[in-house]
């Protein structure tokens, strides 16, 4: 596309400035910079609104090479590519992150301030040698994620949580709160989300453990997730979505919207936070009871947190079966621990035995998911709850993941095996018409 003339106004008046001969990242950047200038004093903002994203990266790219070529700029035809296309990052995407956002391999983005930047790949996290140029480059990269959906960063609003375009989750904490600069951490969103297949694939969990968790939601059975940060839990509870049937009507409720359900009758709910004057903040304990006003078969919570803990299991105890959540826990045991607080910060004076009767009552199954030493994330327990035995929430252990040790290369050893229990949700999926082959429970299968 030749450059259009509606899109340049008159070049800045001035004398040409030469950049010195090298081939170092400087001299890019101090290129980059200088052409970077030039270009947002020619192209006409205004106009460019009226493109699509590949029209304005042309012109970009029309422009910035006529602006080299002006003031003969001395870097090979690969160097000015390599320039054109950090300039095009700059204006239409995040800058010096935007390599990594179309890095499939990589998983998390990490910003320590302007002067580092790690990823995580595979589980592991590695520093890259991408940097900001300084903390007012970075701030203007955070104010562009803000600003696109309706989010302000400043030092009276210092933390933000947010997501890209793609449905990435973003969060933000700026100074005061942070001591030495503004911190950027971003959870890529998959575009091409996983299935159930691909985290067998990738020893999450074993074939026969998929088949029981696919039993159990097409069974209506409610399942609480727990892990730690990082573990796969929302990737988890996006692959047993796929389970559900497309003749039901699901609502998801989430901080920031990121699960990818593939049924055609889905409703999503996203929380907002409070405007500048400290109103219109809307809950996931708002969205939740919400939703029980909007006949859904299932209610689908990315991750229970608070107060909305009460509300969720009285859902799940009121007709709505099949329902699923996350919890952040080490085990299942503490999940259960957490839940119980967390009903308690509803507000609402409840006994402690109450509140476990309520847990025992509405939750059926609890997947546990943890990361390993070495980044594999695998599906370390899934616990039936039974009932009560006095004041205690009953357990019995159905599928075990066991460590066992950490070879030379660092990767931990260990196997999957069924503990020859045979659940009690059985009775109930047998009742939706589906038949498990008993095999599936037998403790010497052992898979490493």
């Amino acid at each position: 596309m030749n450059i259009n003339p509606q899109t340049l106004r008159n070049p800045r008046p001035g004398a040409r400035e030469d950049v010195d001969p090298g081939e170092s990242r400087n001299t890019q950047r101090a290129v980059k910079d200088q052409v970077h200038r030039e270009l947002l004093n020619r192209i006409d903002l205004e106009f460019i609104d009226q493109l699509s994203r590949e029209q304005v990266n042309e012109q970009i790219g029309d422009v910035a090479r006529a602006i080299m070529n002006e003031r003969q700029v001395r870097l090979n035809s690969r160097e000015r590519e390599q320039v054109i296309k950090q300039i095009q990052d700059e204006v239409m995407g995040l800058g010096p992150i935007e390599p990594l956002l179309a890095d499939p391999s990589v998983s998390d983005i990490l910003v320590n301030t302007w002067r580092q930047v790690y990823v995580e790949r595979h589980g592991k996290l590695e520093e890259t040698d991408v940097q900001f140029q300084n903390d007012g480059h970075l701030m203007r990269v955070i104010d562009k994620i803000a600003g696109a959906v309706g989010r302000r960063v400043d030092e009276s609003s210092p933390m933000v949580d947010a997501r890209l375009e793609d449905g990435s989750r973003v969060n933000v904490i700026i100074p005061p709160a942070s001591v030495d600069g503004p911190i950027l951490s971003i959870r890529k969103f998959s575009v091409d989300p996983f299935v159930m297949d691909d985290l067998v694939g990738l020893k999450t969990l074993t074939p026969p453990m998929a088949e029981f968790l696919r039993a159990a939601v097409q069974s209506r059975v409610n399942v609480l997730i727990s892990g730690g940060t990082g573990s796969g839990k929302t990737t988890l509870l996006n692959a047993l979505s796929g389970f559900i049937p497309g003749d039901e009507r699901v609502v998801t409720i989430e901080d920031s919207a990121e699960l990818q359900l593939q049924q055609t009758h889905v409703v999503r709910l996203e929380t907002r936070p409070p405007n500048i004057e400290g109103e219109g903040q809307i809950t996931q304990r708002d969205l939740v009871r919400n939703s029980l006003r909007m006949r859904p078969d299932r209610i689908i919570v990315g991750e229970v947190r608070g107060a909305e803990a009460l509300d969720m299991l009285q859902a799940m105890n009121t007709g709505h079966d099949g329902s699923m959540t996350t919890i952040h826990a080490n085990s299942p045991r503490d999940a259960l621990t957490r839940l119980e607080h967390m009903v308690g910060m509803s507000g609402v004076p409840i006994p402690a035995t109450v509140i476990r009767q309520q847990i025992a009552a509405a939750i059926n199954l609890l997947v546990d998911q943890e990361r390993l030493l070495d980044g594999r994330r695998v599906i370390t327990s899934i616990q039936e709850i039974t009932g009560m035995e006095g004041d205690v929430v009953e357990l019995q252990e159905i599928f075990v993941y066991e460590k066992r040790t950490v070879n030379e290369q660092g990767k931990v050893m260990g196997h999957f095996r069924p503990t020859g229990i045979r659940p009690k949700i059985i009775k109930q999926i047998t009742e939706f018409g589906i038949d498990l082959d008993n095999n599936l429970f037998d403790p010497n299968r052992v898979y490493e």
